[in-house]
């Protein structure tokens, strides 16, 4: 069965989930603000649920239509045939958001919804009463401007949710958000790649599992393998080809912070990550950070002055950082903060800027973009 699939993403990322969506082998339908429409079956879904590093989650769409009243929300969502998606008793919560809608009480339209598939499906099941004791179906009703969005949710838990880290420190950067600034910064292993402020290490993590080719989903589940109308042992399978495809090369990956229990934590989530001896941190002040390699790359999530102290307390350590980049022309420096004056007191403009957030705080990424490397024979005679 082909299905109408969606897969979310933080405002500003869609470009970047299209792309891996795209590399997988899935054509994209239509991309909106918060994610991607594309068709698929069973193994779209859970080989977008395992490999997607940037995306928040992978929904089925089951159906878009406008309603104005209750009746046509009731009306429309029995149309569908819900037993085409929602087995025998299993258990199917609705949530839902409404926006610039008519129906703008959310836990009405929630209860109109649940109320017209529980009918459709005891009709279909011939049963009076609809036994939740099954898998998990997750349902969402989004009204946006009077128009109706029923999905149901494949992911669980959301895909930032890799498995390697279980400790958080103060101000954690999303797995999904660290992989995209990764893949914004066209890494690859012919650079030195150094994170100044690495906190937890998840900016490092990522970028050593997208080069080291590991799925990002390989240590986890997700909800739909319980679902035995998507056939679960196909699973398995997936899983181990994600396993044959992981390279084995050396990277020159590495990582400092001042913060002692932070570096604590980002080693933990390096070794559940499978990628000891991959990756180095070191408890270091940046301005004691000295290298001999002649293309790096930087990319970090610095403080803001926000959540770690005044706006001002970070300036020095901006103006600093860009006196490194000065210094080292053929590095690239790509920067995520919420510090408005970036550029003016890093220095330089940037050669390209993009909009994210970071949960609820508007950041911009700053890229300054250096040379690309030589050949890859080059870098490996350069000095250490």
């Amino acid at each position: 069965m082909e299905f109408n699939l969606i897969a979310t993403a933080t405002f500003g990322l869609e470009a970047i989930v299209k792309r891996e969506v795209e590399e997988l082998g899935y054509p994209i339908t239509e991309t909106f603000n918060g994610g991607v429409l594309f068709k698929g079956g069973g193994e779209a879904i859970k080989k977008c649920n395992l490999y997607l590093r940037s995306a928040d989650r992978v929904l089925i769409c089951v159906n878009k239509f406008k309603a104005y009243s209750f009746e046509e929300l009731f009306d429309n969502t029995y149309s569908i045939p819900w037993e085409d998606f929602i087995p025998n008793k299993a258990t199917f919560p609705v949530v839902g958001k409404s926006i610039k809608s008519l129906l703008h009480s959310v836990p009405n339209c929630q209860k109109m919804v649940k109320k017209a598939i529980a009918t459709r499906l005891g009709e279909y099941y011939k049963t009076n009463w609809i036994e939740e004791t099954g898998p998990l179906y997750k349902i969402e009703v989004t009204l946006l401007k009077d128009e109706v969005i029923l999905t149901i949710d494949t992911t669980g838990p959301g895909l930032h949710k890799r498995g390697y880290r279980n400790l958080t420190g103060y101000a954690p950067l999303k797995e999904t958000l660290a992989a995209a600034l990764v893949d914004l910064s066209y890494y690859s292993q012919d650079r030195f790649l150094y994170d100044p402020f690495c906190g937890t290490g998840t900016i490092l993590i990522e970028a050593a599992m997208k080069v080291l080719n590991i799925p990002p989903g390989l240590n986890r589940s997700f909800v739909c393998e319980t679902w035995e109308n998507l056939g679960t042992g196909d699973f398995a399978k997936i899983r181990e080809e994600g396993r044959d495809s992981i390279l084995n090369e050396e990277l020159n990956i590495f990582g400092s912070d001042v913060d002692g229990s932070q570096l604590s934590l980002a080693r933990a989530h390096i070794e559940n990550a499978g990628l000891e001896g991959k990756i180095h941190v070191q408890k270091l002040d940046v301005k004691e950070f000295k290298s001999s390699k002649k293309y790096g790359i930087i990319i970090a999530n610095p403080p803001y002055g926000e959540r770690m102290g005044s706006a001002e307390s970070v300036q020095p350590l901006y103006k600093y950082m860009g006196g490194f980049y000065e210094e080292h022309p053929t590095w690239s420096c790509y920067f995520l903060t919420a510090y408005k004056d970036f550029e003016k007191v890093f220095g330089q403009k940037a050669s390209r800027r993009r909009k994210l957030y970071n949960g609820k705080i508007e950041c911009t990424y700053y890229q300054y973009l250096g040379p690309k490397p030589p050949m890859r024979k080059d870098v490996d005679n350069e000095g250490k």
